[in-house]
């Protein structure tokens, strides 16, 4: 067995590489040949670890849905007013799709597979709680204060906004191709993330 320095060392180089192929040509396309010879180290390596491929595509599905769920709790909404609480966390959300294209290249690729490895994963459905639990948390501060509706299943907020976000990035390419749209330009991204931030909060807020 390698020492666990330098099993950690190797796993966590493997599935850095995973990442990218897997991004890069799906769980069909890619190869353990090629992610081997990118870390050199042996297919018997990998399989050590991992166990077999579709071992190393849910370990890869747990590393990107960690660093998209890490990335959303670095920050401590608790101290501002519920709107604008809501206005950052959404913005956040839409920067890190914007700066993840690995992560939506595999969760499409995972949804074309129907989420067969995710149901494999209790992690996964584990990290997701925290956003849940960050949502719940602004959106019954901005009910207490009479700020949001009573009545927000969270669930539901949560798909919207992961939705909106998601779109944009992972359709990007094709929309700009069939409207007269560059949706990679700056202007282009900043007025769709502030589109996707009203919209979101205007679907929370009472009305008179």
């Amino acid at each position: 067995m390698p020492r666990t320095r330098d099993a950690q060392a190797t796993r966590r180089d493997i599935l850095n590489v995973s990442v990218e192929e897997f991004a890069e040509k799906g769980l069909s396309g890619a190869r353990i040949d090629e992610i081997a010879a990118r870390t050199n180290t042996s297919k018997r390596m990998i399989y050590y670890y991992f166990g077999n491929k579709e071992g190393l595509y849910i370990a890869v599905l747990e590393l990107v849905y960690e660093i998209q769920r890490g990335l959303e709790s670095n920050f401590d909404y608790s101290q501002l007013p519920p709107e604008a609480a809501m206005r950052k966390l959404v913005g956040h959300s839409f920067d890190h799709h914007l700066n993840s294209p690995n992560f939506i290249r595999i969760v499409m690729d995972e949804n074309l597979h129907r989420a067969r490895h995710v149901k494999q994963s209790r992690k996964i459905r584990a990290l997701n709680v925290s956003i849940i639990d960050m949502l719940r948390e602004i959106v019954a501060r901005g009910a207490r204060e009479g700020v949001f509706r009573s009545d927000i299943d969270i669930v539901d907020l949560h798909l919207t906004i992961s939705a909106l976000c998601f779109h944009y990035i992972g359709n990007r390419h094709t929309f700009s191709s069939i409207f007269p749209i560059d949706m990679t330009a700056p202007a282009a991204i900043a007025r769709r993330r502030e589109i996707i931030i009203q919209a979101v909060v205007d679907s929370l807020l009472t009305r008179p």
